[in-house]
């Protein structure tokens, strides 16, 4: 095996380089470097025996990733251009090498601004969520903008004034919209469109009695065996939660909405793995009353439930804003506008907030219009966004360690958490952050 001796030289657009297999090896065996060696990892040889590789390619960038290899250090000089320097890292196969070199592994005490993007679009944001591979997609009324990890926006995606409800990446390469019916014209419901272009691959349909129904469709949820869950509102009795299988886009089931309770207006959907069971959430002001459950698919019958009707008329308890499962701790959060955290026994069906007064953060007069909080648990970390914040709590008795905060946009409508990154939607001036975690430095 040669690896550890070999002197490999390159041409690069005219330019002569020079390094050693063992530092192209760390480019991995899936890269453009990977494919020079053999299943032994050593070099294969070249046709006529040239003593170089000629690759007609920009020869800065080409530095730039080599310095990479060698040093796991990203330095960008400024003559070359960012994006080059991406499309020149997809061609070699490294883009994963240098996203890892410009942001690490997601830490949300770590975090650091990274750049703001002016909104395209008038009007407050819908909603905003982070792809798999670190891009988003942003949602304003009727329109969908789609961005890639280099933050390069592709072709927006127009529903023809539906407002869209809620939105969410199915893979890199498409995204799922829950859109307003409009009555007369038997629009609404979803559809599953390409995120590169904005074409419709095909549109989700309500079966009920044998007969397409036209339908609202609202929050979404994916689980891992590719069915994807949502909120459904139709004209009759199509109020619930449908089902659908994520491949052929063909409804698999239908939860229907029982007497007394919601269902077909939920805020938020979230699948819980270790259950294997929906949490659906319909909270204030959406509905006087709040209502959170847990929805078993295979039983077809509502496992856990939990609402504020009866309960005393405190203005806490009758103000939950948003909730999510923490399955590790079997329980409930809850947060309240005042971003007072609340936590409910998944164990007991019907039991009280137990109120966590260590989490009141706000002080002092709340703001003319206020954002109402949202909440989100990545990696054992629990986020709770606050006007123009979002706060971290960690550890088991989720204690506030870090605060996340901009200068300016105004108060922040969402947020998301994928591809390493978090993404914070603000109202007030249509902007969205990108909040990363600095790589650790190479010792």
């Amino acid at each position: 095996m040669g690896i550890q001796k070999d002197i490999v030289k390159f041409n690069v657009g005219g330019r002569i380089f020079q390094t050693t297999a063992t530092t192209l090896a760390n480019a991995g065996r899936n890269s453009f470097f990977g494919a020079l060696f053999d299943d032994n990892w050593d070099l294969q040889q070249q046709p006529n025996n040239r003593q170089e590789f000629f690759i007609d390619r920009n020869p800065d960038c080409f530095a730039v990733l080599l310095d990479l290899l060698r040093t796991g250090d990203l330095y960008i000089p400024s003559n070359v251009p960012e994006r080059l320097l991406y499309k020149e890292a997809m061609f070699y196969g490294l883009i994963d090498h240098v996203r890892s070199a410009k942001w690490g592994p997601f830490d949300g005490n770590r975090l650091k601004i990274s750049k703001s993007v002016t909104g395209r679009a008038p009007g407050d944001g819908t909603a905003i969520r982070a792809g798999p591979d670190g891009g988003c997609c942003v949602a304003h009324d009727s329109m969908v903008h789609v961005f890639d990890w280099m933050l390069e926006e592709h072709p927006p995606i127009n529903l023809d004034y539906q407002r869209v409800n809620d939105i969410g990446w199915v893979n890199a390469e498409h995204v799922l919209i829950s859109a307003c019916e409009r009555l007369g014209r038997g629009d609404g419901g979803m559809g599953l469109f390409s995120s590169s272009n904005g074409d419709l691959r095909y549109k989700f349909n309500v079966v009920h009695d044998n007969q397409v129904k036209s339908y609202t469709a609202g929050a979404l949820s994916f689980s891992p065996d590719y069915k994807i869950f949502a909120s459904c509102k139709g004209r009759s009795n199509e109020y619930g939660i449908g089902v659908w299988d994520q491949v052929t886009g063909k409804q698999m089931d239908f939860f229907y909405e029982s007497p007394g309770w919601s269902l077909g207006d939920a805020d938020k959907l979230q699948w819980l793995n270790g259950s294997n069971c929906l949490l659906v959430a319909t909270l204030f002001p959406r509905k006087d009353n709040c209502y959170i459950s847990l929805l078993d698919f295979r039983e077809k019958r509502m496992v856990w439930s939990w609402s504020d009707i009866g309960a005393p008329l405190t203005v806490d308890e009758k103000r939950v804003r948003d909730a999510i499962a923490v399955e590790e701790c079997n329980s409930v959060c809850v947060v309240n506008e005042y971003e007072d955290l609340g936590f409910i026994d998944l164990r007991i069906s019907g039991g009280s907030v137990r109120w966590s007064s260590r989490s009141r953060l706000m002080k002092g007069k709340m703001p003319d219009e206020p954002c109402y909080p949202k909440l989100a648990l990545h990696d054992g970390q629990l986020f709770s966004s606050m006007n123009d914040c979002i706060s971290v709590f960690c550890g088991p008795d989720w204690v506030l360690t870090s605060r996340l905060r901009r200068s300016y946009g105004g108060s922040i409508c969402d947020f998301s958490i994928g591809g390493d990154r978090l993404f914070a939607l603000h109202s007030e001036e249509n902007v969205f952050d990108i909040w990363e975690t600095p790589p650790l430095p190479v010792i």
